[in-house]
């Protein structure tokens, strides 16, 4: 094929990809799940992650190479969708993977053949990149294909070498661009220049192996990694001027177009914005729902739903009153059903799925955008920037309005939102509810409701019994039923009788293995869901199938830790009873292998001196080996006799009671020890309050008062070595040196105000006369914020009427701009905190102030002299 750039529809370029591969001795796969196999992960992020357990060593792999177009979902840029040429949440990825077998040379040649000879790119228009220590890779590009060095860019470590963690696997990156304008030569080549570069190919060659401490060692088998973003390529060979506007997408932006009656290429920016947005989400959330993922509050749920609600939002701000996120994902469902049949398969629960968010979101935006507007509009009239926590949190809380939808709002408003307020309220309302709460993925629990009626409920034998022999009843996979599993692989498994307790009362759950022929499974969790006790594991080795015949064994250490701990929580409300009122009532609790968290109600604070005599209390029962007495009866008679009922539990007819006579008798289905004397210790953390009326007590006991205590000297020795002074002595050394350090800091900041001030006293003769007003516009190197306000106010003082604009860079990837307006500039309408809030824009940042004097801040300080240079050009245009 000629190396001429031809059109070819992105169906064309994805089988022409995996053809080319195929040719050359690579299997070809199909794509894996957005739902990934590594626990590490919410969703499939790259086209290697289905591989990362071959290139980790912790498999072997089938075929020694492989080709596929990965589908992945990446929301770390969210706010970057639609608003650049090339950020999606949705997008494939197509690779050529090696798995010890052909390496660099043999990958290179085959990019660039791919590159010039398939996709018929001229190698005029094409640049490498490959890292800065990598001479090997520098001399096949330069040797072997032909690419001049002016071509070939060194880059760092940070663009050009991968790797898999802080250990492990890692090597070398060469990356393959598009230069959309060769004509402007090869001297002045700067791949970060995204308006002349596009990276559509990533090379890395996996050949080292890192140490904890750094070091490189060769890989026996070396490896070839490589990812071609099937988007960009299209951009390139549609010639197209964003991957928006590509056969991929396009479609789907017209049919949101048109549903709103307007025109893509009539419209404004904002309303291309939208559409792309759209255009991108609808493909991410059809995607993820054809792979079995349901809209929640918590993990890949919710980028489900925050995806599915920015849609909604996204057509309202272009004037779609009403339903129409189906019509959109139909033509997503068509555009790529031939190449993932799944989602026309799929294609019922999709739509019910997609209309049930947006029917339950239209309403939410209805109620919220009300209020917000209120907000906003108070604020405004107040002068004031910023939308606060509480307020923010009153709308997520009260109306379900989202964080992300009301920041965006905001920042449409040039205002921000107080998110660590948002954040505090939020933790506020968490340690409200009871803190033991039972949780259970709900495509787990719909694979329960169909099995339910075939199996028998779990049997629990572990208050008497820590091994048991038992049968694999359920076996669930991404809570989706598998007749088996193989090693490497989460699952969850429901037993016919367990000894593993399930996270209950506050209690969490049992940890421990499950074994049998060849095969081990780590158990991280228990759960109860109705009368199924779920075990959540892990597959170390072999493969576990239903109906297998297995031991279950809990981890004695553990369970001896929580039995202490849960002991002791009992304890502890006994004694607050006795020191503090008898009135006390528990209003949650947690009990953990390393601590306990006990919630009562009580109007006021504890004293020190109740602290230490509660915790006293405690220890002389544990000391006094008062033993348990544990009976089951009637509920009735439970009460009768005294018992405490734990908070936010049910109870049936038949109850169990937990009895250390004289000292703590409760209704409690949790595990114990025998004798009080078990326990050993009883240390209190913390007493704090964590809601109006409610308390919150921490505590540590038994084994892990010691890990406790240690961490604690360890620290206390550190700080005597560092401060050379005895225990007793670190509260006042600390003093003096916070008194220090508090009078270092003023001085250090008088001194940088006054050097700031210094420094702009040289810009009064750059001053511009416009009419009757004087500008100053310009950046000063290295000043921190509040200097350079200092600076702004003491220009304008010095220039009287006018306007100051000073940026500055004060650390590497910040940038602060400061705006200082005398009135007669606020009287032609031009408001500081506006006006700096804008321009801060172009840096990648934002802020805003008082009409007179406002600051803002960015993160692109390689934007800064044409945000300077736009302040001085808008402030003449108006001030003319």
């Amino acid at each position: 094929m000629s190396s001429t750039l031809q059109y070819l529809s992105g169906n064309d370029i994805r089988q022409l990809f995996l053809d080319f591969y195929t040719q050359r001795g690579h299997q070809p796969l199909p794509s894996a799940s957005l739902v990934p196999e590594d626990p590490t992960v919410l969703l499939t992020i790259a086209g290697m992650l289905p591989f990362k357990p071959i290139f980790l060593g912790q498999r072997t792999p089938e075929f020694k190479r492989a080709t596929t177009s990965q589908k992945c979902i990446r929301t770390n840029d969210i706010e970057n969708v639609g608003r650049t040429k090339r950020h999606h949440t949705f997008f494939e990825m197509l690779g050529n993977f090696s798995f010890g077998d052909y390496f660099k040379a043999q990958a290179i040649a085959w990019g660039w053949e791919l590159s010039t000879q398939v996709f018929g790119i001229s190698p005029k228009n094409l640049v490498v990149s490959v890292f800065e220590e990598d001479d090997e890779a520098f001399a096949i590009w330069r040797d072997t294909i032909g690419v001049t060095e002016k071509r070939i860019k060194r880059m760092g470590a940070d663009d050009n070498f991968w790797v898999s963690g802080i250990t492990g696997p890692c090597g070398p990156c060469s990356e393959i661009y598009y230069d959309f304008h060769p004509e402007l030569g090869d001297d002045h080549i700067n791949l970060e220049d995204d308006g002349r570069f596009i990276e559509f190919y990533n090379l890395v060659f996996m050949q080292y192996n890192r140490d904890a401490s750094g070091n490189l060692t060769p890989l026996q088998n070396q490896n070839i990694d490589t990812g071609m973003g099937l988007e960009r390529m299209a951009q390139i060979l549609q010639k197209v001027p964003n991957n928006y506007e590509t056969d991929l997408i396009f479609p789907i932006i017209e049919t949101a177009a048109k549903i709103a009656k307007i025109d893509y290429h009539k419209s404004d920016e904002n309303s291309k914005t939208s559409l792309k947005v759209i255009g991108d989400h609808v493909r991410a959330v059809v995607h993820m729902i054809a792979d079995e993922i349901r809209a929640s509050n918590v993990g890949r749920g919710y980028v489900l739903r925050r995806l599915i609600r920015r849609v909604v939002r996204h057509g309202r701000l272009i004037g779609i009153a009403g339903e129409f996120i189906n019509q959109v994902a139909e033509t997503a469902i068509s555009l790529s059903e031939s190449i993932y049949p799944n989602l026309r398969q799929r294609e019922t629960a999709i739509k019910a799925e997609l209309q049930r968010e947006e029917v339950n979101f239209l309403k939410t935006l209805d109620r919220g955008e009300k209020l917000l507007a209120e907000i906003i509009q108070d604020i405004k009239q107040k002068g004031q920037t910023s939308i606060t926590g509480e307020s923010a949190f009153t709308l997520y809380d009260t109306y379900g309005f989202p964080l992300e939808l009301t920041q965006e709002i905001a920042a449409e408003n040039n205002l921000t939102v107080d998110v660590d307020g948002f954040n505090a309220e939020m933790q506020k309302q968490v340690e409200r509810a009871k803190a033991a709460h039972e949780t259970i993925d709900l495509t787990v629990q719909g694979s329960l409701d169909k099995l339910a009626e075939h199996i028998h409920s779990t049997k629990f034998i572990g208050y008497t019994q820590l091994t048991t022999t038992a049968k694999i009843e359920v076996l669930l996979v991404a809570g989706v039923s598998q007749e088996a599993a193989e090693a490497g692989t989460e699952v969850q498994i429901v037993l016919d009788k367990t000894p593993f307790y399930a996270e209950s009362g506050g209690q969490i759950g049992d940890k421990g293995y499950i074994s049998g022929d060849g095969v081990l499974v780590r158990i991280e969790d228990v759960k109860k869901e109705s009368d199924f006790f779920i075990h959540f594991g892990y597959i170390e080795r072999g493969t576990i199938r239903i109906g297998d015949n297995i031991t279950a064994q809990i981890d004695r250490g553990c369970r001896r830790r929580a039995q202490a701990n849960h002991t002791a929580t009992h304890l502890l409300q006994a004694a607050l009873k006795k020191v503090v009122d008898e009135g006390i009532s528990q209003a949650g609790s947690l009990v953990s292998f390393d601590r306990l968290r006990f919630d009562f109600n009580c109007p006021r604070a504890l004293t020190g001196e109740e602290v230490i005599q509660i915790e006293e209390l405690v220890n002389s029962w544990i000391s006094e080996a008062h033993g348990a007495t544990i009976e089951e009866m009637p509920i009735a008679e439970a009460k009768a006799k005294g018992a405490v009922a734990m908070f936010g539990e049910k109870y049936g007819d038949q109850v169990r009671v937990i009895d250390f006579p004289g000292v703590s008798m409760e209704l409690c289905g949790g595990t114990h020890v025998n004798n009080t004397a078990e326990i050993g210790v009883f240390k209190i953390i913390s007493e704090a309050g964590v809601a109006s009326g409610v308390r919150r007590i921490e505590a540590v006991s038994g084994a892990a008062v010691l890990d406790y205590l240690n961490v604690r000297d360890m620290v206390t020795k550190d700080l005597c070595d560092r401060f050379k002074v005895k225990p007793e002595e670190i509260p006042d050394r600390i003093t003096t040196l916070q008194t220090e350090l508090r009078n270092n800091e003023k001085e250090i900041q008088s001194l940088k105000s006054q050097i700031a001030i210094v420094k702009s006293d040289s810009l009064l003769q750059t001053a511009e006369i416009i009419g009757e007003h004087k500008i100053i516009v310009a950046q000063m190197a290295d000043i921190d914020p509040e200097s350079l306000k200092d600076a702004a106010e003491r220009l304008l003082q010095k220039i009287g009427n006018g306007a100051v604009v000073l940026g500055s860079i004060p650390e590497a990837g910040k940038v602060s701009i400061v705006a200082a307006f005398s009135s007669e500039v606020n009287k032609k309408g031009i408001l500081a905190g506006k006006f700096v809030g804008t321009i801060a824009k172009i840096c990648g940042g934002g802020g805003g102030g008082k009409p007179n004097l406002a600051q803002a801040g960015g993160r692109d300080a390689s934007k800064l002299p044409e945000a300077l240079e736009t302040a001085k050009n808008d402030l003449l245009a108006a001030l003319k």
